[in-house]
């Protein structure tokens, strides 16, 4: 029998601590790879309430102290924070007698720790990179930005394999760092359909959102100008002249009181409701009730909320950009509409809600694909067939 491959996984985010996608990402993932025999360790900041040790799914879970001490500013952080990171995984290294084949790390935000961890134990080290700097910021426009850049340069760099979520994210990250096509593997983000699987009566809970004469427009994603959240806002005022809904806006950032401002200025307070961040059952239970799922991104470098929406039996509207241009096909899977256009997002919107049989088709086959094609048992064998063909080149190299 062969010997188990050992991963060691570091990441900022794992639940329950939840910034972004990547919490979710590495969760499901690194339990998966569990399942089809690899042994993951999860490397990971701590969290209030959440203990510094335990095993989920069979996937070992180490909470390092991330740096208590007031920094004064998040870059200073983040670079504190990998310090400690790098001392605690390299000292759960030796403990398991260095048995880890290889480092993956999650995104810039952990690079120093697991760039100095692949020295120190001449181990392979993967990168996934979830988003780029200067695809979030349109550009580098800061000397901050252009660290982060750097930082994400630096990682692609020393990684022996990186790895991004859509052919699009491939291109964009090999224009970005000028990398060499063979340095870049695809593998997609999954979601598990099982999450969704509809088990009670939820008209009492979608009362709670809006009438039952209402449809449900929901938007669920981070209230930052690449999200595109301004531009639903600026849409509701034409598909409230042809449709009686109510926008339910799930999540936080710097753009939620300008934007609640802009509602009320437009007379349609009683038509929006920004709720803040929810808990996991509440937003599936609202991706599970709504009448259409909205994701209008400027900058997308998969989309996650879209599969989510797929899974949970609700139709999508997406901009055509990005990974959501990979994901959705026009009219089958869900409605592609132009970037940063509140009008054509309008039209979208309207599209789907006036016609329940165009709704009901799309739904139908959005279900089917992301079980054919985003399971995460499919992702978490590929992704094991990429450690597999990284060990295989690292054996034959002078590092081994």
């Amino acid at each position: 029998m062969a010997q188990e491959l050992t991963v060691m996984m570091l990441t900022w985010e794992f639940p329950p601590r939840i910034i972004g996608g990547i919490s979710p990402h590495v969760y499901h993932l690194s339990r998966s790879l569990a399942k089809n025999d690899v042994k993951v360790y999860v490397v990971t900041c701590d969290f209030p309430g959440a203990p510094q040790h335990e095993v989920v799914d069979g996937v070992e879970v180490f909470r390092i102290d991330s740096y208590k001490n007031p920094a004064p500013n998040f870059a200073t952080w983040v670079y504190l924070m990998n310090m400690n990171m790098q001392k605690e995984a390299a000292a759960l290294v030796n403990r398991l007698g260095g048995k880890v084949d290889i480092f993956h790390v999650h995104d810039w935000l952990v690079s120093n720790a697991g760039i100095g961890l692949k020295h120190v134990f001449r181990k392979p080290l993967l990168a996934t990179i979830h988003s780029t700097e200067v695809g979030r910021r349109n550009g580098i426009h800061s000397d901050y930005e252009r660290m982060i850049h750097e930082t994400e340069a630096w990682l692609t760099y020393e990684a022996w394999k990186v790895i991004c979520c859509s052919n699009y994210m491939v291109s964009h990250v090999q224009w970005a760092f000028g990398l060499p096509k063979d340095k870049l593997v695809m593998v997609p983000n999954g979601v598990n359909a099982q999450e969704y699987v509809k088990n009670a009566d939820l008209s009492l809970f979608r009362r709670r959102f809006a009438l039952p004469e209402e449809k449900i427009v929901l938007f669920v994603g981070r209230l930052v100008y690449e999200k595109g959240i301004h531009v639903l806002i600026n849409a509701v005022p034409k598909v409230s002249e042809k449709v009686n809904a109510k926008f339910v806006v799930v999540g936080n950032g710097y753009m939620k009181e300008p934007l609640s401002n802009l509602v009320k200025g437009m007379g349609l307070a009683h038509k929006v409701i920004f709720t803040g961040f929810v808990d996991d059952e509440t937003l599936r239970n609202l991706q599970r009730c709504a009448d259409v799922c909205v994701v209008p991104s400027l900058f997308e470098p998969f989309g996650i909320v879209a599969l989510e929406a797929m899974a949970a039996k609700s139709p999508i509207v997406v901009s055509d950009t990005g990974g959501l241009s990979e994901i959705v096909e026009h009219d089958v899977t869900g409605v592609k509409v132009y970037p940063n256009n509140p009008d054509s997002l309008a039209w979208g919107i309207t599209k789907v809600l006036l016609d329940e049989n165009y709704a009901n088709r799309l739904k139908s086959n959005a279900y089917k694909k992301v079980q054919e094609n985003y399971n995460w048992n499919k992702i978490s064998l590929q992704t094991k067939s990429v450690y597999e063909a990284v060990l295989n080149e690292y054996s034959k190299s002078f590092w081994a």
